[in-house]
């Protein structure tokens, strides 16, 4: 341990007698307080004891409720019911006060779940408005307005137990409500739901449920609250539908939020500050609610996290570091199985994005599917692994059919993946992401795992707060913690420096050696050239080739869909070299990232006036990065951008456009909800004039949108929407046009209609820069080229002169050297 640090052992011992401090001065305040103060104790219990319970739903699972009143209500009314009406005894009562706010919890939580954020909001309050207005209109069994009056309070031992008796049986509730709460926030059904909170899509890769397990959250979260409600009842003597109301709620989720969603004292702290700071304010009458809500606000403001999560974030700093120790562990698959795909094929809506697709993934070896942007690789993958739902074909997991199936039972039946956009569990810890994922019959080998994968850090770090290549690793660690037959990896190494790649495809083939078919979706190409047994083309969502490494880059079919025609049907209307200005954009030394690796690694780049430049590079190159740090999007963390002798670098995007450099970008990124027509006239938003002779022109260059002039763009096809997005950016009236991918995602019909509208666009002497992956288009319509490989400039010089550079062909499919 490192000197001045805190060990676990002393931490859990601190909190162990901190919290029996506490629990024992409550205790004995409440033996002999006055009953004023009797009232507010048991208060504070009851409204801590109903905060656990709302802390397993909001503070485990991350799904908000502002009915928990409700619950409260229903807990409350089944005790006053059965004690003054059947004459039950409390605690005969207490435990159906507790199923039936538990059952209706459950029931509640199957169709609320199906909607999230301020919908689920809204589907709690409704049931707490619900459940109130109930209490009123069914007078017969719930007295209407006027309540319930007479409750007994509960007796022990044949005697009365009092107000008092009532307290402290309160007190000691929320102590073991708060005991029970640690227990399940320690244990596998709270790792599950903490999971479920951070990414539902990687809690179903590794075999949990989502729906199951906050259904369970909600039930337990609504049992507390009925329990809190029912002890309520005997304390106050009777209930009325007006104790009830939605401020009642609020009060719940301010002590959760107040004290620390997730953390374990979190909901005491929370109703201590909701319950005493308005008695403690008492005295300034009218002005209390005033200085109440402007404590709350500095609360909030100085510790978003709560009380308890601001002391147990700087307990944090002064925690010891454990590091990963070596020693075997076994990841042979049980049993070891080959996945086998037949005739896959899906649609969304018109597009038709995989079809035909069959290959097999054999049990030690590397199969990778490769193919340009938008073949239906991901696709494929989401397939595999369950996400999406073939229309058609067969997905064979040795002799079990896994087509159909839901991905947390693909994930169960041994295929486990990982994802473009790394998907840990940002607020469990390293160790924490992998215990979680090994079976359960298993004994947790996390240690020796992360050793295995490369893994050098902190286990008990948040996986939130590591570095890029880290979370790649733990990811991979994670996935291989469940022994699978099959790992899916969706481009592990985007984003990591050479070396690390290098380092990655290493442990890939060490992984493929113990006898895990790997599969393997990646456009660096020396790493899947480098490690794979077999490689599958996809193109256009078609398998278009299959075979070993060497084989694939030779093919011509394959080259054609990288590079694109040899012979572009296009007549370019190049630019003599006399007719070009003097250059409009300069870019220096530009180097940008997202805190990883860098992306873009000292690059420069010139686009002179009425020329147009294609920047080209496989997936993953750089080229959007370069796009959004040239726009404004994203600002470079070195070198510099000069736009018409203007430094640009530090400028926001809005204040880029209204110097006339404008972004078209990838994915088209229409405004769906607004029709063609306020699409375009946003366009020329930042102009003092724009006139409808402008408008007309756009209609004339492109006649498609003038027959959907009133159309909500979100329906219009994928080639329209591309062809909206570029007349919105030419509406502008730009000096410098930068287009992304603007092919992408798009038939060959339509891309050459768009290109050859571009070609037009060329003819009248534009400027624009173009990214994009259809190679041997860009290279017809350009005048000059720039090859993008790994952040940094490859080759540059005349389109001619790039179209027969090795330099572009490697960028793309990698060194042909080999076999």
């Amino acid at each position: 341990m490192t000197a001045g640090r805190v060990g676990p052992g002393a931490r859990e011992w601190f909190a162990l007698a901190l919290f029996a401090a506490g629990f024992g001065v409550a205790l004995a305040f409440t033996a002999v307080a006055n009953s004023y103060y009797v009232f507010v104790m048991a208060t504070m219990a009851l409204t801590a004891v109903a905060g656990i319970g709302l802390n397993v739903l909001l503070g485990l699972t991350g799904q908000i409720s502002f009915g928990h009143v409700g619950f409260y209500a229903l807990g409350a009314y089944a005790v006053a019911i059965l004690t003054v009406t059947a004459k039950w005894s409390f605690w005969a009562a207490l435990p159906v006060a507790a199923l039936v706010a538990g059952v209706t919890g459950a029931l509640l939580a199957l169709p609320a779940l199906r909607v999230k954020g301020p919908y689920l909001a809204m589907v709690t309050i409704a049931f707490g408005f619900i459940v109130e207005h109930s209490a009123i209109e069914w007078r017969g069994l719930t007295g209407g307005q006027n309540g319930i009056m007479g409750i007994p309070q509960p007796s022990a031992f044949g005697l009365a137990l009092g107000e008092r008796g009532v307290a402290i049986a309160a007190i000691l509730l929320a102590a073991a409500a708060t005991i029970a709460f640690r227990q399940l926030a320690r244990s596998r059904w709270g790792s599950a739901m903490r999971a479920v909170k951070d990414s539902e899509v990687a809690a179903e890769s590794i075999g949990l449920d989502p729906v199951r397990v906050k259904t369970v959250a909600f039930t337990v979260s609504a049992a507390c609250a009925g329990i809190a409600g029912a002890f309520f009842a005997p304390l106050s003597g009777f209930v009325t539908p007006s104790t009830f109301t939605f401020a009642q709620s609020i009060l719940f989720v301010l002590a959760v939020i107040i004290g620390g969603t997730g953390s374990v004292a979190g909901p005491l702290v929370g109703a201590a500050v909701v319950v005493l700071l308005p008695e403690a304010l008492a005295g300034l009458a009218e002005y209390r609610l005033l200085f109440f809500g402007a404590l709350l606000l500095i609360v909030l403001w100085a510790a978003p996290d709560g009380v308890v999560g601001l002391a147990l974030r700087l307990a944090h700093r002064r925690r010891a570091t454990r590091l990963p120790r070596t020693g075997k562990v076994e990841i042979s698959p049980q049993p070891a199985a080959g996945l086998k795909i037949e005739g896959l094929g899906i649609a969304f809506g018109g597009l038709r994005a995989a079809s035909d697709v069959s290959f097999e993934a054999l049990p030690g070896a590397v199969t990778s599917l490769i193919g340009p942007n938008g073949a239906g690789k991901t696709t494929v993958l989401n397939m595999l692994g369950g996400f999406y739902r073939p229309d058609e074909g067969s997905i064979r997991l040795g002799q079990r059919a896994l087509h159909g199936e839901r991905a947390w039972r693909v994930a169960r039946a041994g295929v486990s993946r990982t994802y473009q956009t790394t998907q840990l569990f940002a607020t469990m810890s390293v160790a924490e992401n992998l215990a979680i994922a090994f079976p359960r019959c298993a004994v947790p080998e996390v240690e020796p795992l992360l050793a295995f994968v490369g893994y050098a850090g902190d286990i008990d770090a948040r996986a939130a707060d590591l570095p890029h290549v880290d979370k790649r690793l733990v990811e991979i660690a994670r996935a291989l913690a469940m022994r699978p037959s099959v790992l899916l990896l969706d481009e592990p190494a985007a984003g990591l420096s050479r070396a690390d790649k290098e380092r990655l495809s290493r442990l890939l083939r060490r992984i493929a050696d113990a006898g895990v078919a790997v599969v393997l979706v990646e456009h660096d190409m020396p790493v899947v050239m480098g490690i794979s047994d077999h490689v599958v083309v996809l193109d256009a969502g078609l398998k278009i080739a299959a075979g070993p490494p060497g084989a694939v880059q030779r093919d011509p079919v394959v080259r054609k869909a990288y590079l694109g025609e040899e012979q572009a049907r296009l007549t370019a209307h190049r630019a003599a070299e006399g007719s070009l200005g003097e250059p409009l954009l300069e870019a220096g030394r530009i180097t940008a990232g997202y805190g990883a690796e860098p992306v873009l690694n000292g690059i420069d780049l010139q686009v002179r006036e009425r020329e147009m430049v294609a920047v080209l590079g496989a997936n993953g190159a750089g080229k959007s990065t370069l796009m959004r740090a040239l726009s404004g999007l994203h600002r470079p963390v070195g070198g510099d951008v000069a736009f018409a002798g203007e430094n640009i670098s530090h400028l926001s995007a809005h204040q880029v456009v209204a110097r006339g450099l404008v972004l078209v970008p990838e994915g088209r990124q229409v405004f769906s909800e607004l029709t063609v027509l306020d699409n375009l006239r946003l366009g020329a938003f930042l102009r003092k004039r724009s006139s409808d002779t402008d408008l007309e022109a756009m209609l004339t260059r492109f006649p498609r949108l003038r027959d959907r002039l009133h159309q909500r763009a979100g329906l219009l096809s994928g080639g329209e929407q591309q062809m909206l997005a570029i007349a919105r950016g030419l509406m502008a009236k730009p000096r410098l046009l930068l287009l992304d991918e603007p092919s992408r995602g798009l038939a060959p019909t339509v891309i050459n209609d768009l290109f050859a509208a571009l070609d037009r666009l060329r003819a009248e002497a534009a400027t624009i820069l173009l990214v994009d992956q259809m190679a041997g288009l860009a290279l017809a319509l350009a005048d000059r080229a720039y090859v993008i490989e790994s952040g940094r400039i490859v080759a540059s010089g005349p389109a001619s002169a790039i179209a027969s550079d090795r330099a572009l062909e490697k960028a793309y499919l990698g060194s042909t050297g080999g076999a």
